[in-house]
């Protein structure tokens, strides 16, 4: 009981010493618990559960998704919305974290919370990836897919010549494959062309 109660007073009325230690003791807890809490609410929101937990998600975009090569193949590898949406480095993750949340604004707002509003806005919100893509080098396309460790032999004529022409003119992924998770925009032609525009000017 005695131990108990000089352990209360140390703790409530410490010495210079005993506050010196107390403090480093909780600011490591905490920090413990901060780091901790930090890394579990990056992984939640990368799951593909929180990214199709809207109904304006699980009803457009989540049900383009299943059955597409990247949900269900031959290998049993899957690349789910984070795979394709949020880069691995820290700095870039954060960047597209904040991105990220204009789109809860916009969830909020009904932005696309019909069918309809979200045909009307595919173009824009395909327009927004695509750029995002073609200035991070198709980065989170290379995290699965390299060219230097592509079988070329084992791909047919037109993926082999594809993939070579892509490599010798500094192509990247996302020149050739749209539309591999999600439908295309009515616009896409239109949309692609601009978006190559932007980026032969600079």
């Amino acid at each position: 009981m005695k131990f108990i109660k000089k352990c209360w007073n140390i703790f409530w009325r410490p010495s210079a010493k005993w506050a010196l230690g107390t403090l480093l003791i909780l600011g490591f807890i905490g920090g413990v618990v901060f780091v901790n809490g930090f890394h579990m609410g990056m992984d939640s929101t990368n799951t593909e559960a929180f990214c199709v937990g809207c109904h304006e998600m699980a009803d457009n975009v989540g049900v383009e998704y299943t059955g597409t090569v990247h949900d269900s193949n031959k290998t049993g590898v899957r690349a789910t919305c984070s795979d394709c949406h949020v880069p691995k480095t820290f700095v870039a993750k954060m960047f597209r974290k904040v991105e990220a949340s204009n789109d809860l604004l916009q969830s909020f707002l009904g932005t696309i919370d019909t069918p309809e509003k979200f045909e009307e806005r595919r173009g824009h919100l395909a327009k927004r990836e695509w750029i995002r893509f073609k200035k991070s080098d198709s980065q989170t396309c290379r995290n699965c897919h390299n060219f230097d460790a592509m079988d070329l032999s084992a791909q047919n004529n037109r993926a082999k010549n594809g993939h070579v022409l892509a490599k010798n003119t500094g192509q990247t992924c996302i020149d050739c494959h749209k539309g591999i998770a999600h439908k295309l925009p009515a616009n896409a032609f239109e949309i692609e062309k601009e978006v190559n525009a932007m980026f032969e000017n600079k």
